[in-house]
């Protein structure tokens, strides 16, 4: 199996009228658009999840449809036992059509078997006679075999195993990437974070497309570990020409929304403007997803009251995508604090009222998110809970600049006193050796 051919685990649909479509909006998730944008397994764990989510949240209609796609894109590949849990899943709800089909799972499981047999002879008659490079084939074959089917901890364990008989830097850059891509479907990032740096160490065998490939698998890695700062970084680094070629893992929407979001919870505004507004490379990526886009925008415009009610809209929405759910309502917290932080630092003393009306929050709420700034230290003022006034405690700059002009000076007249005590002595001791 080649690189770009990447391990065909479950099959694929011809979705290239979907992907046009954004990824999130703030109308009901295009279950079929969203779905469309994947391949492989990734495709598979992400209608389920959605699935997952919608079934906690009572909506029924939204989790069979979800279910129905995972029905049918199983049944493209080989992996019987998660076609079972699908079943067990739907439970009868979509009729006879989406049921068990008990003979199709004896075809696939009686075809594995043969396959796995077959594999075995193979490679048992490669490590005979010693053949190197038919043994790594041998194992990414096993790895190629075992992620079909699920068997996740297997594959990674045959990818690995072919590191020893690897003979080209390509063949290393092949075997990182199937780590990786096994390690993100178990989660397992502190195996993604390892493979990346081995790959990154043959840098002679890495193409652009590669490169891009490693900063989304990072980018993940590191919004997994919280490392927000250093998640927009990498998925900021993303070259265009990534496209649509890592699909079984990340979509070029993901990037736009992951790096965006991160982003704007973790850069100031320098680095929002300078990296992220001005970056032609990663403008292509949010033109993708526009209201990703608008809300950087309204961001920094200070445009406050907008990009929180684009956020609103968006949540339900990002609450499904399987990365993602876990950090958005940290990233949304940095996000709304950001702001209430800029909306206050140009001004000596602000409106409470005129403030909560621009966050469209109450004044009793609003007080006591800017109490927990001001005790974090984040917002240097203090409140009239009376008047319902912020007043800053800005520094007085002119009384500390003659603070410092006073301080300079009286450093100076310390450091010329110095200097005639040295040179009184030095005097004097030049007269003291001329005495007879």
């Amino acid at each position: 199996m080649e690189p770009d051919d990447e391990i065909y685990a479950n099959g694929e649909a011809d979705s290239s009228n979907s992907r046009s479509r954004p990824i999130i909006s703030s109308e009901q998730l295009d279950i079929e658009a969203y779905a469309g944008l994947y391949t492989g397994r990734t495709k598979i764990t992400r209608l389920l999840f959605i699935a997952d989510q919608c079934g906690q949240n009572n909506n029924t209609a939204m989790q069979m449809e979800a279910l129905r796609m995972a029905y049918e894109e199983i049944k493209k590949g080989e992996n019987t036992q998660l076609f079972r849990d699908v079943v067990q899943k739907i439970d009868g709800r979509l009729g006879d059509n989406y049921g068990m089909d008990s003979a199709w799972c004896e075809m696939v499981d009686r075809r594995a078997d043969q396959r796995k047999e077959k594999l075995e002879n193979e490679l048992n008659a490669y490590r005979t006679n010693l053949i190197k490079e038919s043994i790594r084939m041998g194992y990414n074959d096993f790895g190629d075999y075992y992620y079909a089917h699920g068997s996740l901890a297997d594959a990674f364990k045959s990818y690995v195993r072919t590191r020893d008989y690897c003979t080209t830097s390509k063949h290393v850059i092949h075997m990182c990437m199937s780590a990786i891509l096994v390690s993100i479907e178990m989660g397992q990032f502190t195996h993604v974070t390892s493979y990346i740096n081995k790959a990154e160490q043959t840098a002679d065998a890495l193409d652009p497309n590669t490169v891009s490939k490693l900063r989304c698998a990072a980018g993940l890695a590191n919004l997994d570990a919280k490392k927000y700062k250093l998640a927009a970084r990498k998925f900021l680094e993303v070259g265009p020409e990534l496209g649509n070629s890592y699909n079984e893992v990340i979509a070029p929407q993901d990037v736009a929304t992951y790096g965006g979001l991160c982003a704007l919870a973790s850069f100031d505004r320098m680095e929002l403007k300078n990296k992220v507004i001005d970056s032609i490379n990663f403008r292509n990526f949010l033109e993708l997803v526009p209201e990703v886009r608008e809300l950087i925008h309204d961001f920094y415009s200070s445009h406050y009251a907008s990009c929180l009610d684009y956020l609103g809209n968006l949540k339900a929405n990002l609450m499904l995508d399987i990365h993602l759910h876990d950090h958005v309502q940290t990233l949304y917290d940095q996000i709304r604090n950001k702001a209430l932080i800029q909306y206050t630092h140009p001004f000596v003393s602000v409106d409470l009222h005129m403030m909560a009306n621009a966050f469209k929050t109450t004044v009793a709420s609003l007080e006591k998110e800017l109490e927990a700034l001001i005790t974090d230290n984040q917002i240097q003022a203090r409140i009239d809970s009376h008047n319902k006034i912020l007043y800053a405690r800005h520094a007085d700059q002119r009384n500390a600049t003659f603070q410092r002009v006073l301080q300079t000076g009286s450093e100076f007249d310390r450091d010329v006193r110095a200097m005639l005590l040295r040179a009184n002595l030095i005097k004097l001791e030049y007269k003291a050796s001329r005495k007879p």
